[in-house]
């Protein structure tokens, strides 16, 4: 505290500027509330729009204006008080009041809400979406749909299929349909707040600024609750299925309770799965060792592994979601970095009169790479935190994947707000990824490869160089004085 002001002043300006913080973030979360009622994904919006077509379309210039302020106020107040939360309490507070002009809103920056009721329309018809595209029905609502996602099997989990075909029998409709999904996504938020604490108390974290960095992001209200993407039900469950580990090591049934909740969450999204080796070494009371790790990460693992397979099979569905992965491969945009570099590689040799499509070479090096950071993470993770080693796991999973949405960092932020010590650094990107997508779900990305991939390109090299650097020095030995 500085000396030079007396103590109830200054507690008094603390609280004015959280105060202040606060409404002004509410502020944003209603301005983007406004933007998708004016302009969000609708179920009849354009299938093809650009920021010029937005921007010449009705209330273009408004929609965009409360696009860019609404967002902006709602990343700098998170951002002004990433590392000086007064309390839990408010953290939850703040959060909530920002998340409410959410759960009312027609579907913003993504029209995957449309998708997922096509494909529950699928399966609720006796149709797998593993083995079909949701135009071979044809999906009632399919022209709200993108195009390029309607002949492509899903890339979701077997569990989420099972919970799709249920909500579309159950209501029906379209608009019910997503005010369920909302209903999920809202469900997966909340137990992560309930849970995450857990997590942070484990690595010695603030609770209140863990909850607030995982849940008061522009992302959060955004994607996960307009959006109503299906990760905020995937993070809820993985996080609930880490804290029920780390509660009761070494105890069989809590480990296979915790172990059946990270099989459900990779029912619905199967990134899951890179957590679970993590949560093997999560469940060992005491030191490490082999006949530890047999004796208490089996019941995680086999609990996991056993549920996955289950539903997959109770639900009379295959393993089709491994190529309706494979399909993200369809989308070009520089926010991947191994896409970036690819692209920067095209762009390269152009001048030379050569024609490289370089994408399938450095998106293959990606996953050559990303293979041997999990081993190397999980072999570190033996003797440090596994905890921490997940949530570096879960960000090397991101940034080498071929294709980045936004929401796609949550995965990593719900574990790195419990986890990490620095915030800086993944607070930029979750700030940067709040402003890369239109109210509309228009991508920029698209319009601006020739600007953004060699600008991702540069900080790969930069990050690699750092990362080479570290590694060097934390090898080096230490002189004796």
């Amino acid at each position: 505290m500085p000396t030079s002001v007396p103590r109830s002043r200054y507690w008094q300006h603390v609280g004015v500027s959280h105060h202040l913080v606060r409404w002004t973030g509410l502020a944003g979360s209603v301005m983007l509330a406004v933007a998708a009622f004016l302009g969000g994904a609708m179920p009849d919006g354009d299938l093809r729009p650009n920021p010029v077509k937005i921007w010449l379309g009705p209330n273009g210039p408004l929609i965009i204006g409360l696009w860019l302020f609404g967002t902006a106020a709602m990343a700098v107040a998170w951002w002004v008080l990433r590392d000086r939360v007064p309390s839990a309490r408010w953290a939850l507070v703040t959060a909530g009041l920002w998340i409410l002009p959410f759960l009312f809103t027609p579907p913003l920056g993504s029209r995957d809400a449309y998708a997922y009721a096509c494909q529950g329309a699928s399966f609720s018809a006796g149709i797998s979406p593993y083995e079909y595209g949701v135009s071979t029905l044809p999906c009632p609502w399919l022209d709200s749909m993108s195009y390029i996602w309607r002949d492509t099997p899903a890339p979701y989990g077997p569990l989420f299929v099972v919970l799709s075909g249920a909500v579309v029998a159950a209501t029906g409709s379209l608009l019910g349909s997503i005010a369920l999904f909302r209903v999920f996504a809202v469900a997966g938020v909340v137990l992560t707040a309930v849970c995450l604490p857990v997590l942070a108390r484990r690595s010695g974290v603030p609770v209140g600024r863990a909850l607030w960095l995982a849940l008061a992001s522009p992302l959060v209200g955004v994607h996960l609750i307009s959006g109503v993407h299906n990760d905020a039900l995937m993070i809820g469950l993985m996080v609930a299925g880490l804290a029920v580990v780390v509660s009761r090591p070494g105890r069989p049934w809590p480990l296979l309770a915790g172990g059946v909740v990270l099989g459900m969450a990779a029912g619905i999204k199967v990134t899951v799965l890179v957590v679970v080796p993590f949560a093997a070494l999560a469940a060992i009371a005491g030191g490490f060792s082999v006949r530890a790790l047999l004796r208490d990460g089996t019941p995680v693992v086999g609990g996991a592994v056993a549920t996955l397979l289950g539903v997959t099979f109770a639900a009379g569905l295959d393993f089709g979601w491994i190529t309706g992965l494979s399909h993200g491969n369809d989308v070009v945009a520089w926010t991947s970095p191994p896409t970036a570099v690819g692209q920067t590689v095209g762009y390269l040799v152009l001048p030379f009169g050569l024609h490289i499509d370089a994408l399938p070479v450095t998106r293959g090096i990606a996953v050559v790479v990303l293979a041997a950071l999990l081993v190397w993470l999980w072999f570190r993770a033996r003797t440090r935190d596994p905890l921490w080693h997940a949530a570096l796991a879960l960000t090397a999973t991101v940034a080498l994947a071929p294709l980045f949405h936004p929401w796609y960092w949550f995965w990593p932020l719900a574990l790195l707000a419990a986890t990490a010590q620095r915030t800086w650094w993944f607070s930029v990107v979750t700030v940067a990824s709040s402003f890369l997508v239109l109210a509309d779900g228009t991508g920029l990305a698209r319009y601006t490869k020739t600007v953004g991939a060699p600008l991702m390109t540069l900080l790969v090299i930069v990050v690699a160089v750092r990362l080479v650097r570290s590694a060097r020095a934390a090898r080096r030995p230490v002189p004796v004085e």
